[in-house]
């Protein structure tokens, strides 16, 4: 489990690139195991099996201590290692990208290599998009009816996320928080002290970056 905020992709994707007639299909998706990322790369093998090399890269761990990667025939170093180094420039982890190279007839020389494999995770990336999954506070608002208005105005105002609102004899409002005693101080001022707050589980919430 993450113990604080991360970067990761918001979603599975692909994107295709050509440099003299060469595929370069950069597959790449969300994983949280070694398993899973080789299970992904097994899956991209199978849909392109009549392609000559299928390069990886991922990034695994709450402190990224998992980097694995493979230029699967590819000279040493010019698609493994370049692919894993955009994972890092773009601080993701929990992501496995996957390179498929049909070969077009020219060779492209290492240098072209490595510009070539950057440039497809880097293009998969930016379509895509990146998120960050941060860990924040659920807390429970207890409050009578009459308070209602002026601490949805509140929240609203500082944009705290409701997660929900449940109405029984009294209102509880679950919010989503990054400091609980901030908040606990902040809402004790607005209410007059009538107020109770509970600690609910911490979540992680995610935020669009790019």
């Amino acid at each position: 489990m993450f113990d604080k905020s991360y970067r990761t992709i918001r979603k599975n994707g692909q994107s295709e690139i050509e440099i003299k007639k060469s595929k370069f299909i950069c597959s790449i998706a969300r994983v949280s195991s070694e398993d899973e990322a080789k299970e992904f790369l097994q899956v991209i093998q199978k849909e392109h099996w009549k392609a000559n090399h299928h390069c990886f890269a991922t990034i695994l761990g709450k402190n990224s201590e998992i980097q694995r990667f493979s230029d699967d025939g590819e000279p040493t170093g010019t698609a493994g290692i370049p692919m894993l180094e955009v994972l890092k420039k773009n601080q993701l982890v929990n992501v496995v990208a996957v390179v498929t190279r049909y070969f077009g007839g020219t060779k492209l020389g290492a240098g072209g290599l490595i510009r070539a494999y950057t440039h497809s995770v880097s293009q998969a990336i930016q379509k895509i998009g990146i998120i960050e999954k941060k860990l924040q506070q659920e807390i429970f608002v207890k409050i009578n009816y009459a308070q209602l208005g002026k601490l949805q105005h509140f929240l609203e105002q500082n944009k705290y996320v409701i997660k929900e609102t449940t109405f029984l004899a009294d209102v509880t409002l679950c919010v989503i928080v990054d400091n609980f005693e901030d908040f606990e101080k902040e809402l004790i001022e607005l209410l007059n002290g009538n107020v109770t707050l509970t600690k609910g589980e911490k979540v992680f919430v995610e935020k669009i970056v790019t």
